[in-house]
């Protein structure tokens, strides 16, 4: 018999143990400093596309889709990431589409319609749920949205936090919860002028009305109103390109809602926002006007060459909610040089810088936005009171003129910390 062997598996086996036991005792010190609930939560993943988005060279596509897949019940969103793919699923590069931006939107539908495209259905028979504000009604009421830097900005938000969703006392009674999705890509292969076409110029778009008919201003040079559905960007002579299907791929991260979850608001602050004050009879009120888009002239034309040609767009903003920030992050688009909400005396409360791509692949392509920095404030470290006064600042390079910019700024906003 070896009796050498036989030791060594004792001696083995008695190490094995040994690792498992330690192993086991860390995992209990860690999981002890947690909420039961918390530390062992398990997040779900699941991985959605939209319906198909069907493109041709220089062509526009901005549709809402109505029903879309979307995870269900009392849950809390802990994350949502999309890109743009070809029907291989390889991700798709900004310079042959460009993502101009998803908006993901919810909607109550009455219940029995067998339809959640509410273009078919009564007003009577359906209610935007829209986000905590700020802007009015009916405009950046999404809860999630990015554009072409949807690759590389985080929307994780951090535990114990999550977007609540599902409640069946936030649902109107006779209503279920249904989801939409906003896709806006434009076709680039092909086109004149790359920059001008995702612009949204009216010269290039041959536009002189919007998707009403009602006639444009003269004096709108470029923007939403001129690159909608179904438009065609101005081509290079002989250019010959096929068509292609593309979708959204979107990926949700959740979790099923308890006690120890808590709720953020979604807030979205606009840089062009005419807000005012009024009073009436219940008191004091602040009534919004967000303009979501702005132009900027090149400093050379203005003969203005300060600031390193830097156009600098500042708002005041009244915070009509008190609460705890959790996450933030700005929305630009190319040209971005910057945006941050910060206090009165100057103070920043979060600052999101524009990451642009140095490259070919999907994610790092050269010139483009392709991510924005975000905050993740310390639980606590940062606290907004009703009253107070933030300024929202939106920073674009104005070597050259610009439309149809954006200057929006993302908050998730806790009631209380845990």
């Amino acid at each position: 018999m070896d009796y050498g062997l036989i030791q060594y598996v004792e001696l083995t086996g008695k190490m094995k143990s040994f690792s498992l036991g330690w192993l086991l005792l860390v995992a209990i010190l860690v999981t002890s400093s947690l909420p039961l609930s918390q530390a062992f939560r398990r997040v779900n993943t699941s991985v959605f596309l939209s319906p198909k988005i069907e493109l041709e060279p220089g062509l526009v596509s901005n549709k809402y889709y109505y029903g879309v897949d979307f995870p269900r019940g009392h849950i809390a969103l802990k994350s949502f990431n999309a890109e743009i793919v070809d029907e291989a699923g390889n991700p798709v590069p900004l310079y042959d589409t460009y993502l101009h931006h998803w908006l993901v939107v919810r909607i109550f539908v009455r219940k029995g319609l067998g339809t959640s495209d509410i273009s078919k259905l009564n007003s009577s028979d359906y209610i935007f749920g829209r986000n905590s504000g700020i802007c009015n009604d009916g405009v950046l009421d999404q809860f999630f949205g990015l554009g072409s830097e949807t690759r590389r900005t985080a929307t994780r938000i951090p535990d114990p936090y999550g977007i609540e969703i599902g409640n069946p006392a936030e649902i109107p009674s006779g209503f279920e919860e249904t989801w939409a999705i906003n896709v806006h890509a434009i076709d680039t292969r092909g086109v004149e002028d790359t920059v001008g076409c995702i612009e949204c110029r009216c010269d290039l778009y041959n536009v002189t009305s919007d998707a009403s008919g009602s006639p444009l201003s003269p004096n709108y040079k470029g923007g939403l109103q001129c690159c909608y559905d179904g438009r065609r960007c101005r081509m290079k002579e002989g250019f010959n390109g096929m068509n292609r299907t593309v979708y959204l791929r979107y990926t949700v991260e959740w979790v099923d809602m308890d006690s120890s979850i808590i709720p953020v608001k979604v807030y979205i602050f606009d840089v062009t926002d005419l807000w005012k004050r009024t009073t009436n009879s219940t008191g004091i009120n602040l009534e919004h006007n967000c303009q979501v888009e702005y132009d900027i002239k090149s400093c050379r034309a203005t003969g203005s060459t300060k600031n390193a040609c830097i156009d600098d767009k500042r708002v005041s903003l009244e915070m009509p909610f008190s609460g705890y920030v959790i996450y933030g992050v700005g929305h630009q688009h190319v040209g971005a040089a910057g945006s941050s909400l910060s206090w009165q005396g100057g103070r920043v409360l979060c600052s999101s810088l524009p990451i642009y791509g140095t490259g070919e692949k999907a994610g790092n392509e050269a010139g483009y936005v392709v991510g924005m920095s975000t905050c993740y404030p310390k639980p606590g470290s940062v606290k907004i009171s009703k009253g107070d006064t933030l300024i929202l600042e939106s920073k674009y390079s104005n070597m050259k003129q610009h439309t149809g910019l954006m200057g929006l700024f993302y908050l998730l906003v806790a009631d209380k910390l845990p």
